[in-house]
């Protein structure tokens, strides 16, 4: 949640440098593409009508997610460590680690149709099936 909360904010820039480093690990070409995702997430969220914008930012999370969740995997238990620990450091800095926003799905394993809401006073009407 703290990519898209910090797109489009005053502090975007200095975050983006600083989310990119933390994904690079010290490689420059993984910190370039961190980069571009990150610059790809942003323009999709500025692009967003006011109606999809909450679908937008659940979806480009969900992603972001994804991304720091197969980080850690591929890092060694010590790694893995301080990188969590830079992460939550990143959140509190850029004001997104409060909790006041919503929106983190985390740990969660789907089997079948699934659908997933994020965000405050939102309505979600979901059918699945033939029916639907």
């Amino acid at each position: 949640m703290a990519v898209v909360q910090s797109a489009g904010a005053d502090s975007w820039a200095w975050f983006r440098v600083r989310c990119a480093r933390l994904v690079g690990r010290g490689d420059a070409d993984a910190e370039r593409e961190a980069l571009d995702r990150l610059d790809r997430t942003a323009a999709v969220l500025g692009a967003a009508d006011e109606g999809e914008r909450e679908r937008v930012r659940a979806v480009h999370a969900v992603l972001w997610q994804g991304e720091f969740a197969s980080l850690l995997e591929s890092l060694a238990q010590g790694e893995r460590d301080r990188l969590v620990e830079q992460l939550v450091q990143l959140t509190k800095e850029f004001g997104t680690g409060d909790g006041a926003h919503g929106g983190a799905v985390s740990g969660n394993t789907f089997h079948g149709p699934t659908a997933v809401q994020t965000g405050d006073h939102n309505r979600q009407d979901n059918h699945f099936g033939s029916g639907g």
